[in-house]
């Protein structure tokens, strides 16, 4: 159960992976969430419940628009 302020998001919640860490194992490649999920470097994740969530990594930049002196410019930029 969860004694941080305010509390934790749930493991079912959109926001998950918001949640305090407990343990971390970069060399293993893991984290465990104060929710109770396992959160892996690929972005994978393994709910309390046994609920597997695919790891969901951007695949491509994405376009970001600045105004610059008056001209529309365009970049890519990381998520």
């Amino acid at each position: 159960m969860c004694q941080h302020q305010p509390p934790c998001p749930s493991a079912d919640s959109a926001d998950r992976e918001a949640a305090h860490l407990v343990a971390h194992h970069p060399e293993q490649g893991w984290s465990l969430l104060c929710n109770g999920v396992l959160l892996f470097e690929d972005t994978g994740e393994l709910l309390p419940d046994g609920q597997v969530v695919a790891p969901h990594r951007p695949t491509a930049a994405q376009p970001s628009y600045s105004s610059i002196g008056g001209q529309e410019q365009t970049r890519l930029r990381s998520p």
